[in-house]
């Protein structure tokens, strides 16, 4: 029996989640895991030298404009174990990354870059992309077209001023709620 309009708490859903579960979850790790593999952006905005300066070994001159690498510290070897495969279980507790974050403060995975010239819309993308999937893993089941098995899936990437796909995904939605729902 579902609940009626006096009552609008919902009926045997267990327990709310709390701040830490939201988190934590899978969820979230899946999320990190996609931003680290996948950035939006494969290099940082340009910044330029305020000064010369030297970083592990290479003279950087006063004026010179800097880009970061943020595809290639994500896939690094030393950083990252196997560095290539889909591992969102490398985020949830117990994992090599647990305390990682995508908000800049971890040099490791910085989709949204990092200091004082990190996207301003970094909140806003975070709480949108989080809400997206949360609300489409939740509605739909997935399904790839004529059979298609997911390990034969080509996930190069088409290189630009953005990351995409080369070639794009398709997939076929499967609701899994009540029609009324949606």
């Amino acid at each position: 029996m579902g609940h009626s309009r006096a009552d609008p708490t919902p009926k045997n859903f267990g327990p709310s989640p709390t701040r830490t579960g939201l988190r934590r979850g899978p969820g979230p790790a899946f999320i990190k895991e996609t931003f680290r593999l996948h950035p939006s952006t494969p290099l940082s905005l340009p910044r330029i030298a305020n000064e010369s300066c030297e970083i592990l070994g290479y003279h950087i001159p006063k004026g010179a404009t800097l880009l970061l690498n943020v595809w290639a510290i994500a896939r690094d070897p030393k950083e990252w174990a196997d560095p290539l495969t889909f591992k969102p279980e490398r985020f949830l507790p117990g994992g090599e990354k647990a305390d990682v974050d995508v908000r800049g403060n971890n040099f490791e995975v910085i989709p949204f870059g990092a200091g004082r010239r990190m996207c301003a819309g970094m909140s806003l993308g975070l709480r949108t992309v989080q809400l997206l999937t949360a609300t489409l893993a939740h509605a739909f089941d997935w399904e790839l077209p004529d059979g298609l098995n997911p390990e034969k899936l080509s996930m190069e990437e088409a290189y630009g001023l953005t990351l995409q796909r080369k070639v794009p995904l398709c997939v076929h939605p499967k609701p899994r709620l009540s029609p009324e729902v949606y």
